[in-house]
């Protein structure tokens, strides 16, 4: 189901919709500052399967946690001094930050690793999202199994008809975020993607 939503200055009733059928154990669809994303509920196992199932991918893929700001990461991620400067330069932005997972991480997507991914978007619907949600928002790409992210809405409403809403924003871009490992007391980029890896060297 589409929902027309203002990109830049999204409207509260949709995105106290959005929010419900989250808390409701739904999947959606999202505008985030690289590609459309598809998530769910942090804490709901049930809609963890059901999106894990939707994108076709295997249980052991990590999947990244989408919070509304730098306060709300601390909460699931183990977060040094030097950590938090390079946080806090690039987010929010098109990158997703490695760290060590808390006690707080659902045990539902703990990984023998005890690892975290972490974005926090530069994109007001994102951000109005798990901000109105108060706990992030556990996302993947939205694409399907070995294919190019998915760049407008309403191809990823025909290509994931079981999808509980689509956020209808403009079209998003191709580029998935870079991927930057800090948890070995080093930065160490394992995907080059939207966010610039000139700084981070």
């Amino acid at each position: 189901m589409l929902l027309p939503i203002n990109q830049h200055h999204p409207e509260p009733r949709k995105i106290e919709r959005a929010v419900r059928i989250v808390e409701e154990g739904g999947v959606i669809s999202y505008p985030t500052d690289t590609v459309y994303g598809l998530g769910c509920d942090l804490l709901n196992k049930h809609a963890l399967e059901r999106l894990y199932q939707l994108k076709g991918i295997p249980r052991k893929k990590r999947l990244a946690f989408i919070c509304a700001d730098l306060s709300n990461i601390a909460r699931y991620a183990v977060v040094d001094n030097a950590q938090y400067r390079v946080l806090k330069h690039f987010l929010p932005g098109p990158y997703c930050f490695i760290l060590k997972a808390t006690a707080e991480v659902p045990k539902i997507v703990q990984h023998k690793q005890k690892t975290v991914g972490i974005r926090v978007p530069d994109h007001p619907v994102t951000q109005a999202l798990v901000r109105e949600l108060g706990r992030p928002i556990i996302n993947t790409t939205a694409c399907e199994p070995g294919e190019d992210a998915i760049a407008d809405p309403w191809t990823i409403d025909a290509t994931f008809p079981t999808l509980d809403l689509v956020l209808e924003a403009d079209v998003c871009g191709l580029v998935p975020t870079t991927v930057v490992n800090l948890c070995n007391g080093a930065i160490e980029i394992l995907r080059e993607g939207a966010g610039p890896i000139d700084d981070l060297a």
